[in-house]
């Protein structure tokens, strides 16, 4: 599979969102569930995306990181390769999402994930997304804590803009790696924030990139440029999607969502499919 990079690492150029092993309604069972992560390392796929809120209520905190975990363990093949990526900053109480960006509170959050991912320190944590009680400083302090400790190797934030990339760029320092922010074929406007990681050197890394679990469905309607384009290519509109991403910059590394087996693996199959200049004409103009 191409690659790119994250910080210092070489990542595959598609990876695996694990949220909707963990948080669906209609989620597969856990043997199902670890089926689709080793697919994904079977198709070459070395990042993949986690959060300790990955779950389906407060009560089962954390399964998405320990599906991941036992998920590496059982694989066959090598995985000293693959960066685990997780959040921290989102609570749950009950079914519903909450914040806390304050240092002490990722402290324990990071420390919580390392027990559950099984590892020394994690290969890039990302902060959630902006808690409005807590100065955005103070979050991005804290997480610069972390890698100064050796519990966090790089950093990531969520849901940012530029002048917060910027803070964050201040504060963290050469350990902040990605910014991970909304981006699809129907959501576009974190275009600005992902030229502005191009200019800096930061992996962009678009959460639903087919529009989310509820849309991402609808895909063939909601695109039908995509969708054209994809028949005329013999491939899935997601395969066309994922293409259209990852020649929007070679720092998108784009994180589908999947849980099964086959969504995984026609999405790796989009690193090879190479669009020219009048498809992606096309494509955004749509």
């Amino acid at each position: 599979m191409r690659q790119r990079r994250i910080g210092d690492q070489t990542v595959s150029a598609i990876g695996l969102g694990a949220m909707p092993l963990s948080t669906r309604t209609d989620r597969p069972s856990r043997e199902d569930a670890v089926a689709t992560v080793h697919a994904a390392l079977d198709a070459g796929v070395t990042l993949i995306d986690t959060a300790d809120a990955y779950a389906a209520d407060e009560s089962e905190f954390g399964h998405n990181e320990s599906l991941v975990a036992e998920a590496l363990a059982s694989y066959g093949g090598d995985t000293s390769s693959v960066l685990v990526a997780t959040k921290g900053g989102h609570t749950r109480r009950g079914t519903d999402w909450e914040l806390d960006g304050s240092p002490a509170y990722l402290r324990r959050a990071c420390e919580d994930s390392l027990r559950r991912l099984g590892v020394d320190a994690v290969g890039l944590y990302q902060f959630h997304r902006p808690d409005p009680d807590t100065p955005w400083e103070e979050s991005m302090a804290g997480l610069r804590q972390l890698v100064d400790d050796g519990l966090v190797r790089m950093v990531g934030i969520s849901n940012a803009d530029i002048a917060q990339i910027d803070v964050a760029r201040s504060i963290v320092g050469p350990a902040l790696a990605s910014v991970q922010n909304q981006f699809s074929p129907g959501w576009r406007f974190s275009a600005d924030e992902l030229a502005h990681c191009e200019a800096h050197g930061l992996a962009f890394i678009p959460w639903s990139p087919f529009g989310g679990v509820s849309a991402a469905g609808a895909l063939q309607s909601s695109a039908p440029a995509f969708a054209e384009l994809a028949e005329e290519l013999g491939v899935s509109v997601y395969r066309v999607a994922l293409a259209w991403h990852l020649a929007q910059s070679e720092v998108v590394v784009p994180i589908p969502g999947a849980s099964r087996p086959a969504s995984i693996q026609d999405s790796a199959a989009a690193a090879d499919l190479q669009l020219t200049a009048e498809q992606l004409a096309r494509l955004d103009e749509s």
